[in-house]
């Protein structure tokens, strides 16, 4: 699956999938082949940080 580039977007998959599927950020992006450092610094361009506590960017 391709992730959205649109950063807004990508936020709300991202979030959606780990809270329906993924107990972690590693799980979804080694399931996905998804670039965990691309990920998160997009979502820190937008001011949001994954918290492996709450497993969602917040």
């Amino acid at each position: 699956m391709d992730l959205p580039n649109d950063r807004m977007m990508l936020l709300s998959v991202v979030n959606t999938k780990l809270r329906d599927y993924y107990g972690s950020l590693d799980e979804l992006c080694g399931d996905l082949n998804a670039d965990k450092k691309d990920i998160t610094d997009k979502l820190k361009e937008i001011d949001y940080e994954y918290s492996e506590e709450l497993n969602k960017f917040i």
